[in-house]
This record gives structure tokens, C-alpha cells and sequence, in this order.
């Protein structure tokens, strides 16, 4: 929902990071892999109980997932690049909930896979959308240097990592919170299905 206002905000300190990270010869692919692996660390984290260890996972996760994106603006974004990019994002999202699951099965279980659905309807309308406003040239003007168009909605990347902060500070909460977040990005999924179908024309 805040997204534009974040990314602005964060543009100019990872401009500069990025900056150092061409310099010493990182490009963003890698980054874009290594902050990946990084994420997916918080997977085991979670499953065996150390959420602090699990939040840092998913914070670096986030962090190099910003850094990619100035690094591939000053070296020259590529299709190839925001493919991987946004494909290794989709999985991290699903780890989380996961692990999860896998610390608490019967506890978590139920909230886990409603959460994981859930981010599977968020996906779906946003990557649906994406592949045919590509297709017919729709402008993007909120997320200009992205390179999908991005859909707008109640729960975009910087709700979600709020929530996975909280799950990892207050893992207790597992269940309200996660059924709370579900809630919220069903709402998403909606109104992205709506707005979606109208913009391409439906009736």
C-alpha cells in the first residue's frame, strides 16, 4: 500500500550502496542470488525454533532484494534479471509460513497453508496482470524503474515485511497474525482480480 512512498525513500542510500557494489564488481544477478539463499536460511531458522536468527535471514533477504534492483538501474536492468528476480522473491515469500509449519505442525499448521494460499492469489493476479500488460505496452507510472508492472493493493512487499517481523519478534502470535495477514491480502486479491479484469476489458 506504501510501497511508492518506501522505495522512494530508500532510493538515494541504495544508489549510493550500489555504487560501491559495481565498483567492486557485484552484479544483479548475484546479489539477486545470494539474497536469496541468504532468505531462504530463515527456513530452517524457523522450522527449529531460532526466529531471531530467521528475522535477520528474512531482513538481509530484503535488503539485497532493494540492492539488486539500483544495481541492475546503474549497470542496465535486463528481462532476464527482473524474471529471476521476481520468481526467487515468489518462493522466499512461501518459506516463511513455512517454516513455520514445519516448527509447529499442529499448532501452525492450518494459519501456515491458509497463508501460503493466500500468497498465491497475490501472486497469481500480480504476475497474470503483469505478463499481459507487458503484452499490450500498458504504462506503469507508480513503479516506473520496475520491470513488471506492478498492481497496487492493501498488502504489497513492505506490509509483508512488517508481518514477517512481527512473526519472528512474537512467534507465539503465529496463528491471529497470519490469519489477520490473510485476511488483508485477500482483500488484495480481489481488488486486483477487479481492477484487472476491467482494465484489460472485461464486461
Amino acid at each position: 500500500m506504501i510501497d511508492p512512498w518506501w522505495i522512494k525513500q530508500l532510493n538515494k542510500p541504495l544508489n549510493r550502496l550500489a555504487g560501491v557494489a559495481v565498483g567492486v564488481g557485484l552484479t544483479a544477478n548475484q546479489v539477486t542470488l545470494m539474497s536469496f539463499l541468504i532468505g531462504m536460511l530463515a527456513l530452517p531458522a524457523l522450522a527449529y525454533g531460532h526466529y531471531l536468527w530467521a528475522l535477520i535471514a528474512i531482513l538481509l533477504n530484503r535488503f539485497g532484494d532493494g540492492l539488486d534492483g539500483a544495481i541492475a538501474r546503474q549497470q542496465g536492468a535486463t528481462d532476464a534479471g527482473g524474471y529471476l528476480d521476481i520468481s526467487l522473491d515468489f518462493i522466499f515469500y512461501s518459506a516463511v509460513p513455512f517454516g513455520f509449519l514445519l516448527a509447529n505442525p499442529a499448532q501452525h499448521g492450518a494459519a501456515a497453508g491458509l497463508l501460503m494460499l493466500t500468497f498465491m492469489g497475490t501472486g497469481a493476479t500480480f504476475l497474470a496482470f503483469a505478463a499481459i500488460a507487458g503484452k499490450r505496452g500498458i504504462d506503469n507510472p507508480r513503479y516506473p524503474s520496475k520491470s513488471l508492472h506492478y498492481m497496487g493493493g492493501l498488502t504489497e512487499g513492505f506490509e509483508t515485511i512488517v508481518v514477517f517481523t512481527l512473526l519472528c519478534l512474537v512467534p507465539q502470535w503465529f496463528n491471529p497474525i497470519a490469519y489477520s495477514f490473510a485476511v488483508l491480502c485477500w482483500v488484495t486479491t480481489i481488488s486486483r482480480l477487479y481492477a484487472g479484469y476491467q482494465t484489460l476489458g472485461g464486461d
